[in-house]
């Protein structure tokens, strides 16, 4: 399954380089962060109203599409998906209160 997300994140990295006129990654990048934020609220937005109106398949196509401009953002910042799946392994195993709980503490 991650075999998608690496490509995917490959390729994100590569638009980085490449003329805002040349793709769409490419111009969310040009045009920054604001954008880039702005997609994900909307996209965000439009994955509730899908799953409130309950079409599967609407649901998966909005899911992906704010998948996609959140792998955006993390390019854009320096991450990675690579960095999300390990926060995840992190939290796999514990109870949604003790992660909580360890996030108080550090903080």
């Amino acid at each position: 399954m991650s075999e998608v997300l690496t490509a995917l994140s490959k390729v994100l990295e590569e638009r980085k380089q490449a003329a805002p006129d040349s793709s769409y990654v490419a111009s969310l990048y040009h045009k920054g962060l604001d954008q880039i934020l702005k997609k994900i609220g909307e996209e965000a937005a439009e994955t509730i109203i899908a799953a409130k109106g309950g079409d599967k398949s609407q649901i998966i196509y909005e899911t992906a599409d704010l998948w996609f401009h959140t792998m955006v953002l993390l390019s854009h910042q320096g991450l990675s998906v690579d960095d999300v799946l390990a926060e995840l392994r992190r939290r796999f195993g514990l109870s949604g209160i003790e992660e909580k709980a360890s996030r108080q503490d550090q903080g």
